[in-house]
């Protein structure tokens, strides 16, 4: 059991911050289900930003294909914009090994050519298998390899963490 204790909040209040620097006019935000997406919806909103914010999937683009099978969250991609030409603001709770980036970044071509793709977490954790840096994140931390750093969200909305042992 890991004794690491993280404020989620504090966090959210430092990427909100880190995002508004990168947003350019005509961006939309997209976040990478599932707490990419609760993160974006709550930037979204905070931000006061026009229109919605976009959810993708990575599970139709996965290497890992073979040996997880098809994700439950295959259905969630959801751009409410057009993608071609447009400032993208790729969102993710937690960065690990670039993996699922570069599936969402294959999604999101899917849906036309953005004019540009920018990376914002809320935590960094290093152990990168791909060339895969965000902009921004809000935190960086070093966990061991077989645990697991996963963003919860209450009824109210407000951001916690779970570590668990990878399994």
């Amino acid at each position: 059991m890991s004794t690491l204790h993280l404020d989620a909040e504090a966090l959210y209040a430092d990427l909100l911050a880190g995002v508004r620097t990168l947003l350019q006019p005509g961006s939309a935000l997209v976040g990478i289900w599932s707490g990419g997406a609760w993160l974006a919806e709550r930037l979204q909103r905070d931000l006061k930003l026009a229109g919605e914010h976009g959810v993708i999937s990575s599970a139709l683009h996965r290497d890992d294909f073979g040996s997880r099978g098809m994700s439950g969250a295959a259905d969630h991609t959801r751009l409410p914009f057009e993608v071609e030409g447009r400032h993208i603001v790729l969102i993710d709770d937690v960065l690990f090994t670039g993996r699922t980036t570069r599936a969402v970044i294959n999604e999101l071509f899917d849906f036309g050519r953005p004019a540009s793709v920018t990376l914002a977490v809320l935590v960094d954790r290093g152990g990168r298998e791909l060339p895969i840096q965000p902009a921004f994140s809000a935190a960086r931390v070093a966990l061991p390899r077989g645990q697991r750093l996963s963003l919860a969200r209450d009824e109210q909305g407000h951001f916690s963490f779970d570590i668990k042992e990878a399994s």
